[in-house]
């Protein structure tokens, strides 16, 4: 069953366009890489679909058209982690979680939710109280995690969830995402240039390159085709 459907999607800042054009899907459940070189448009995309920046196209959930506000994409069931944490420095761990359910009025299940983030994130649990600021890179990256699965979104985004931290750290973290989408069927779309290792989460893989889509498959066919294992995949 398809959950997210994009058709002809064009966005960029001021007069110019980053994307030309971009058509995708993911399915619901599903594991979806975007791969690309810097500047081939991946965050675009993202702030896109979130609402972030204007974007002419369509795009839509459950076959329904999706609104442009990032509220409207929060509320329809899609959150995003974005490139470089995006965490509320000033204001504490547990603040940033109650904003992540700013749109639910479910009071004990938004409260069951903190207590389920404090658990698997437990540096999180220990430090509700401390500014966000004050955290490592790595813990301010799982709180934007558990700030964004807090909307209990059926597609959440990670815009290179990897970036900046240590490698024991980023494996804690893909496991993570992994367990989500296995116990949860919370569907990811993730950006991230550690390509292995996000393929080895994916069930389907897009090349961005310029803005366009360039080779769409399943992470064997990547790893099979030697053009692209060289260019991106770094072996």
């Amino acid at each position: 069953m398809t959950l997210l459907t994009i058709e002809d999607l064009h966005a960029g800042y001021g007069p110019s366009d980053v994307l030309h054009g971009l058509s995708m899907t993911v399915e619901a459940g599903e594991v979806v890489v975007v791969l690309g070189a810097n500047g081939a448009g991946k965050t675009t995309t993202m702030r896109a679909i979130a609402g972030l920046i204007g974007r002419r196209g369509t795009i839509e959930l459950d076959g329904v058209p999706l609104g442009r506000r990032p509220e409207q994409v929060v509320g329809s069931g899609i959150s995003l982690v974005p490139q470089g944490r995006g965490t509320l420095g000033q204001l504490s761990v547990l603040d940033n979680l109650l904003v992540g359910a700013a749109l639910r009025t479910d009071k004990d299940g938004v409260q069951a939710d903190i207590d389920r983030w404090c658990e698997v994130f437990p540096v999180l649990g220990r430090r509700q109280g401390q500014l966000a600021g004050s955290l490592s890179g790595g813990e301010q990256q799982m709180l934007a995690v558990a700030r964004a699965l807090m909307s209990r979104p059926r597609l959440l985004l990670c815009d290179e969830p990897s970036l900046g931290l240590a490698p024991i750290v980023v494996q804690e973290l893909f496991a993570t995402l992994s367990e989500i989408n296995k116990t949860d069927g919370t569907a990811l779309m993730i950006v991230e240039q550690n390509a292995e290792l996000a393929m080895d989460l994916a069930s389907r893989v897009y090349l961005l390159d310029v803005g366009t889509i360039a080779a769409t498959g399943t992470p064997a066919d990547f790893r099979a085709d030697d053009a692209v294992r060289a260019a991106y995949l770094g072996y």
